[in-house]
């Protein structure tokens, strides 16, 4: 079950990278999340760990798995019967514009509750961070 989102952004890709892996700042240009503490300190690198909160969700602990710096990363929640998995992309669209992919994927046996009970939720916040992160990255 993934949820995704494209956006193409006026902005050069190092740019939009900056704003994305600056992930304690997501609360300032997004409403889906109401605080990042990264708890490893640092910069985010493979094995990170995140606290994450968000409107009407319970806080999760995501943990970075992949990291491409200036590229893609992505980060894993997981709860028994649960694994969440989150990836930011930015790919060059000439020296001044980019594109986005953020995407929200659930696997296990509670995957298909989930989607069901929080789907349209994690949709609209997946859809409010991609205007949010353009709105950022554009400024």
């Amino acid at each position: 079950m993934i949820i995704q989102q494209t956006v193409d952004i006026a902005a050069p890709p190092q740019r939009v990278w900056d704003v994305m892996i600056d992930v304690e700042r997501w609360p300032e240009w997004t409403s889906s999340v109401t605080s990042v503490e990264v708890l490893d300190g640092g910069p985010l690198r493979v094995g990170s760990r995140a606290r994450i909160r968000q409107p009407r969700l319970a806080a999760a602990v995501w943990t970075v798995t992949t990291i491409e710096p200036g590229r893609y990363f992505e980060w894993r929640s997981v709860l028994p019967g649960l694994t969440s998995i989150g990836g930011h992309r930015v790919e060059a669209q000439g020296s001044d514009r980019s594109r986005v992919r953020l995407s929200v994927e659930w696997k296990g046996m509670l995957a298909p509750l989930i989607n069901l009970i929080y789907g349209d939720l994690s949709r609209r916040y997946v859809d409010t961070e991609a205007e949010g992160l353009k709105r950022r990255a554009e400024a």
